[in-house]
């Protein structure tokens, strides 16, 4: 299908609707990730339904010395994927439509959350982010807004908003899509030499050997589970033919593994990666609680986002993973 190019919201506002409108949010340089939050928008809107996708490069979430003016804009293949993906309209408006007045003297505030990771590494990025969301959310007055979980924080900070702020509109997240060899699609990644894309490829690959060791930590307390922690332990697994390892497995669950071992599995991937040529230059490693992106402690229990950041030339790359630790009632 065609997609319809809109420059205005007076364009946007006298489309007719008569089913559900989704809406995703971009900066443009359109590629499989954005495909892919088309396609789960036009399936959430239905056949009656209208899908909008946003392109707007938005001032306010670039600090001095960012990447701005180097931000790729391409807006007629923008249309064409949007269209071919399943979207309606694609509503690009300018700067001067979305911020009439200048630069708007009233912002919305991310918060403390918003001062954490992505916030400390780029300061006011997520009050400019919330700011012009709020904007948009008004201006295209969807039931349904989509967004990448590759930018976990983010995500968090909007289902915030709309929750402290009240939005009537329904907030979906939607998995990170991933390149064969395990990179996150990024915009960005067109930056990337093919010398800098080898070594970005420690990003995936310490989320997914931290992701490794906690399967592995799981599995060792559900085995542990199998049997009560109780004298009679020792002596089923003797009768069993289980080895001393296997009887020891309860103390293993408890005391070596955890958030600790899975930060420690991902930090040696990217300790090793800080050594290859060109280097991998971290920015953070952290696993968090979604709720507040605060860091989690080693009797953590419910689910967390395991994220990176780093350098690799001058391209700034994120990606993350979600994990969930144990369930609550565990008897371990």
């Amino acid at each position: 299908m065609t997609a319809t190019l809109l420059r205005t919201a007076a364009d946007l506002h006298a489309r007719a609707r008569t089913g559900r409108r989704a809406v995703v949010m971009t900066m443009g340089a359109l590629h499989e990730g954005h495909a892919t939050l088309i396609r789960t928008a036009r399936t959430m809107a239905g056949p009656d339904g209208e899908v909008v996708v946003t392109v707007f490069v938005n001032p306010l979430q670039f600090g001095a010395g960012e990447d701005l003016d180097r931000y790729p804009r391409t807006l007629d293949a923008d249309v064409e994927l949007a269209g071919e993906s399943g979207a309606d309209a694609v509503f690009a408006p300018s700067v001067d439509e979305v911020y009439p007045g200048g630069e708007p003297q009233v912002r919305i505030s991310a918060g403390p959350m918003g001062e954490r990771l992505e916030g400390a590494a780029r300061p006011g990025h997520f009050d400019g982010m919330l700011t012009v969301v709020a904007k948009l959310l008004h201006l295209t007055r969807p039931d349904v807004a989509l967004y990448g979980q590759k930018d976990a924080q983010q995500l968090a900070l909007i289902r915030r908003m709309v929750r402290d702020l009240n939005f009537g509109v329904e907030i979906v997240g939607v998995p990170t899509v991933r390149e064969e060899d395990g990179l996150a699609l990024s915009s960005r990644n067109r930056y990337l030499s093919p010398a800098e894309r080898r070594t970005a490829l420690a990003l995936s690959q310490a989320l997914f050997a931290g992701r490794d060791r906690h399967a592995a930590q799981e599995a060792l307390r559900a085995r542990a589970r199998e049997v009560p922690a109780t004298r009679a332990r020792a002596e089923a697994l003797s009768a069993i033919g289980e080895s001393r390892a296997a009887a020891d497995a309860h103390a293993v669950a408890t005391t070596a593994g955890g958030p600790a071992a899975v930060r420690a599995a991902a930090r040696l991937v990217l300790d090793e990666a800080a050594r290859l040529d060109p280097p991998l230059r971290l920015d953070y490693l952290a696993l968090v609680d979604p709720a507040d992106f605060t860091e989690i402690g080693d009797d953590f229990t419910g689910e967390a986002v395991l994220a990176v950041a780093a350098r690799v030339g001058a391209t700034r790359l994120i990606d993350n993973l979600p994990l969930t630790f144990g369930t609550l009632g565990d008897a371990s």
